[in-house]
């Protein structure tokens, strides 16, 4: 429903530009975070079994919570590898050739 002209969901990339138009984010990055959410998901999954199998007192919560902490150091990681993806990808693909508005030929001054 729109109110106003402004749709509810967000505008999809590659059409015209709007309230809520985003760049698409590069593949590379964009596997990261996916990556990164799969991880941490999977985290905070073995979180919710260590946390019923103490409240069991069952024998599997300290393995669990061994594992929970090792899960926790690779999620760090996965989203440290978000940042560096992110940044690499710029490094190489983020100058254009084409001069920006900040790149144009300074004004000439008149001299008398």
């Amino acid at each position: 429903m729109d109110v106003a002209g402004i749709s509810a969901y967000p505008i999809r990339a590659g059409s015209e530009g709007g309230v809520y138009a985003r760049h698409r984010m590069p593949d590379p990055v964009r596997a990261a975070c996916v990556r990164a959410g799969i991880i941490i998901a999977l985290t905070l999954s073995q979180l919710v079994v260590v946390l019923l199998c103490t409240l069991a007192g069952s024998w599997l919560a300290f393995p669990m919570l061994v594992a929970t902490l090792a899960s926790s150091v690779v999620a760090t990681w996965s989203v440290l590898d978000i940042w560096v993806t992110r940044q690499q990808w710029r490094q190489r693909n983020g100058v254009v050739s084409v001069p920006s508005s900040a790149a144009r030929n300074r004004p000439r001054v008149r001299r008398p």
